[in-house]
């Protein structure tokens, strides 16, 4: 796996590797880079695979003043012309997803394909109101009043897995979350219940899989079901026993679906021709 930063401002890290058509990973809101790692290293035979860790999170540089939700979307363009790509397969999780629905309605021509995972099209409109409560007093509420990542931790894990998730895929949700930057989560939370798609999902005009878990209590697969009424190319698969992070929580079952579609639509990404 090679490690590398970007050259824009702020500088992304990204780790890369295999060979082959580009896929890019992107990560929750909780997350960061690592949580794609398994992923990575699957599809690494078959395609060159590359995670980043979005601005404020990980090893990528911070950033001052306030976070307009498309900032994201003009980072991974920025990534992805300074990789000489044409066109990307796109993977996201949660936040992950977000960004690429916005990315995809500001950069379509950079798109071959989306797999989007476990995320809502619009925070008013794609989630419960007592999901929306829970949302904001898991995660934003505790954090204004002092508390740490070390306090929330335990209950926002709780919240998101399912009921047979590993040891192993709780405690690397843990490190992520310990790794989180207060103020700039704080930043995405806040421009994360504002994003709403729901009236342009139409206009998504390249293959999508969704992948839901079964188990998912924030984002449940009905969701799915409804962004796949609505999207002209789209299909969707649940994950058994899954929860909200169905990557880490049932790879190989993540892995499969994902497999399955990349490489059903492998050459439609493809680097600049020089």
């Amino acid at each position: 796996m090679h490690q590398a930063w970007t050259k824009a401002v702020p500088r992304l890290c990204f780790s890369e590797t295999g060979n082959g058509p580009p896929v890019i990973f992107l990560h929750g809101i909780g997350g960061n880079r690592t949580n794609w790692f398994g992923q990575q290293e699957f599809l690494g035979k078959y395609c060159t695979t590359i995670s980043w860790d979005a601005r404020g999170y990980g090893l990528s540089d911070d950033y001052s003043g306030p976070l307009d939700f498309g900032d994201f979307s003009h980072d991974l363009y920025k990534l992805i012309k300074e990789k000489g790509i044409e066109r990307a397969h796109l993977v996201g999780l949660s936040m992950g997803a977000r960004i690429l629905m916005d990315f995809y309605l500001k950069y379509p021509a950079s798109v071959a394909t989306l797999v989007l995972c476990d995320c809502y099209f619009s925070f008013e409109n794609g989630l419960t109101d007592d999901k929306k409560e829970e949302f904001i007093r898991l995660r934003q509420s505790p954090l204004e009043k002092g508390k740490t990542f070390a306090d929330i931790a335990p209950s926002i894990i709780d919240s998101l897995v399912g009921e047979d998730c590993s040891t192993q895929a709780k405690d690397q949700l843990f490190d992520s979350l310990m790794q989180l930057r207060k103020e700039s989560y704080l930043k995405t939370l806040r421009a994360s219940v504002t994003f709403d798609v729901e009236g342009q999902l139409s206009d998504f005009l390249v293959p999508v899989q969704l992948i839901y878990g079964q188990q998912d209590k924030l984002t449940p697969p009905s969701l799915g079901y409804f962004l796949a009424s609505r999207m002209p190319q789209a299909r969707v698969d649940v994950i058994p026993g899954a929860g909200h992070v169905s990557n880490l929580e049932k790879p190989d079952s993540f892995n499969k679906v994902l497999k399955s579609f990349i490489l059903d639509h492998l050459d439609d990404a493809c680097y600049v021709r020089t």
